[in-house]
Formats: structure tokens, C-alpha cells, sequence
């Protein structure tokens, strides 16, 4: 099923991991690029979204050390949002605002009910674009803004909702990257690396390509987004993105799902894998954000759970999915953005057979 739509043409190449009960199977097929070298199993894929489970994992074990609070207020860390706004009419205008009726949470923004993220609002999109904020989409080109700089800047916006009122994707990454940072008084990736990949073995995941010569290239639809040789994953960002900044591999990000599979493993404890795993959203904030999760799908901590299933996709082509029932792991890495994907690959590669 997959080899079609790289013998076609659709896509460059991929990596494939399904495991189930101890037993891996990867399939490893096309190229790095249209006219790259061959994939392999190790290739570094731009994983975006794969990156918020990550990061929200990184902010559960510092909740399991009691550094932080899931209900404290995480303005103490993030002084920016101690007089930030709300918008008096979610669809009003801009300048139009109330107090909020309480400060935003680490559980708000774990939750992405912090008030504020993917909007059609014209009068939000256009101050961002004044500000230069980039809160959503791939990473391309990055923002040169310093973490500090961009917390400033991100204090300028309204948010269109109170916190805790409504599912908002997915402005509680960038936000909870800085808040890990602070937290930690360490910069994003070396807490990162320090807690979760190096324990893990997650030896090329990072906001940086570890191999240059491994990175494949990434393509929205037909046309080139960012060139291997060329790439902007390159050099270390300004802004660690926490949203959808990582670099990984198959096995590196396996590495990950297996944790959570095991109950943490050590890395985190089971309590705070299953309330990772579990859907923390209201019926009405489902039925709200039904367009973007898809029917009968809820929201845990940087990831999407359903009746039998939890995981998520990344924008820039990849998938993942476990079931705990049947301890299986899917993982599909490829090169061209979903959005760009012709439907009944996505139906496919998205189906519970797959």
C-alpha cells in the first residue's frame, strides 16, 4: 500500500515502524529526495507536531518532581501574561477587551485551552503579522525572535477566549517551551536531552540535524519547502520551536512511544503517562474542535486520544499512533506536508488497519 504512492510519484520516499508485543517491522522505501539519495532507516525527518508530546512529557516530569504545579498560575515563570487580555466577543474587535477571569495554568496549556492559538480572527492575525509572531504552521522560515523577546511581543495579543473556555491548537507548546526553560534555567534542548533523549537513546532527535548527510528534504506538495543541503534545521534556532521544531528518526521516536506504552519507564511515573494519555476535554470543547481532531476524538497532553487509541500527526508528513489494548505502535515518516497528501493515502495511512 505505501510503496504505490512513492512508485507513483506522490512521495519521495518514507520510513515505516509498526511493533507490537516485543516484534518491530520497518520498511524503509524510495529516496531522501526527488532526486536524493536512497532513504534509510536512520533518515532524519522534520517530525513538527510529533515535537508537543515530547515537550509535554519533558513538563510532566518536572510535575512528577513537584517543580511545577498542573493548577499554579504560570505567570510567576511567565510574567509576560500577568496582564494579558481577553477579547470582550471571541469575534469582536480587537481592541475590544476584559480582564481574564483567571490566570492561565500549566494544565491550560497542556490542555490548549490557554485561550489564544489557530485563529481566522482578522484583527489577532493581523497584530501577529505587525508583531512578527509566528504561532502557527511550519517553521519556515524560522523566527529569528529570542525566547524573551518572543514572550514580549506574544504579551501584545489579546486572547480570544478565557482560559479553560475552549480548545485553541496549538500556541500551549510555544508557551510551555519557554515555561520548561525558565523552570529549569536550562535552554529547552539541553533539558530535553538531558531527561528524555539521552535516558532514551534518542540519539538524533533535536531542534538540529545530528547528521547533515541523513536529512531528507521536506515538500509541500510538489514544491520544494526546505532542501536537505540547504536546510534551515541546519543551524541551532533562535526560538526553540516546542510546537513543531524537532528533527528525528523512526527508531528515536519509537524510542518515545515506548516509554509512554511501559507507563513511563522510569522517565515518568504511570500515573502521569495515563493522564497524558487521557482526554481532558469537555463534550462541548470536542464537538468545538471536531473539524481539526476528528469525530469522537479528544485531547490529552500534546496528543490526541480516542476510544481505543492516542497520538498524533505532524504537518510536514508524519503520523503516529499506539493502541494500548493490543500494545501496538505505528509510525509513518515521510517528506511531503499532510495537507498536501492525496486523500485516500491519508485515509489509508490513517486507518485503524494501518
Amino acid at each position: 500500500m505505501l510503496s504505490e504512492y512513492v512508485d507513483n510519484g506522490h512521495l519521495s520516499g518514507l520510513v515505516s515502524l509498526v511493533s507490537r508485543g516485543g516484534e518491530t517491522r520497518v520498511e524503509v522505501l524510495g529516496n531522501t529526495a526527488f532526486d536524493g539519495p536512497p532513504m534509510q532507516r536512520d533518515s532524519l525527518f522534520r517530525v513538527a507536531s510529533f515535537t508537543k508530546p515530547i515537550v509535554a512529557a519533558a513538563a510532566m516530569i518536572l510535575v512528577d518532581e513537584l517543580r511545577l504545579s498542573m493548577d499554579a498560575r504560570v505567570d510567576t515563570l511567565l510574567p509576560e501574561l500577568a496582564g494579558i487580555r481577553v477579547l470582550r466577543s471571541p469575534d469582536g474587535p480587537v481592541d475590544d477587551t476584559v480582564p481574564v477571569e483567571r490566570p492561565i495554568t500549566l494544565r491550560d496549556l497542556l490542555t490548549f485551552r490557554q485561550g489564544l492559538g489557530e485563529t481566522d480572527h482578522p484583527g489577532i492575525r493581523q497584530r501577529e503579522e505587525e508583531l512578527e509572531l509566528r504561532t502557527f504552521g511550519p517553521p519556515v522560515p524560522r523566527t529569528p525572535l529570542e525566547p524573551d523577546e518572543w514572550m514580549r511581543r506574544f504579551a501584545k495579543l489579546p486572547l480570544q477566549y478565557q482560559p479553560g473556555q475552549r480548545w485553541m491548537y496549538s500556541t500551549g507548546s510555544h508557551l510551555l517551551g519557554v515555561l520548561i526553560a525558565r523552570a529549569t534555567a536550562q535552554p529547552l534542548e539541553v533539558f530535553l536531552r538531558e531527561r528524555l533523549f539521552g535516558p532514551l537513546g534518542m540519539r538524533d532527535t533535536g531542534f538540529t540535524a545530528s547528521d547533515p548527510t541523513r536529512l531528507t528534504t521536506a515538500y509541500v506538495g510538489d514544491d520544494l519547502l526546505d532542501p536537505a543541503t540547504q536546510s534551515q534545521w541546519l543551524e541551532p534556532p533562535s526560538f526553540p520551536d516546542a510546537s513543531g521544531g524537532l528533527i528525528s528518526t523512526a527508531d528515536d521516536f519509537h524510542a518515545f512511544a515506548r516509554m509512554l506504552l511501559a507507563g513511563g519507564d522510569g522517565i515518568l511515573s504511570p500515573a502521569v503517562v495515563a493522564e497524558m494519555t487521557t482526554d481532558h476535554l469537555t463534550a462541548g470543547q470536542r464537538t468545538a474542535a471536531a473539524d481539526y481532531l476528528g469525530p469522537d476524538t479528544g485531547w490529552g497532553y500534546g496528543l490526541s486520544v480516542s476510544a481505543d487509541r492516542y497520538g498524533w500527526a505532524g504537518g510536514l508528513g508524519t503520523l503516529w499512533s499506539t493502541t494500548p489494548a493490543d500494545q501496538t505502535i505505528s509510525i509513518l515518516l515521510t517528506q511531503r506536508a499532510l495537507w498536501t497528501w492525496p486523500e485516500e493515502l491519508f485515509a489509508e495511512a490513517s486507518s485503524p488497519a494501518w
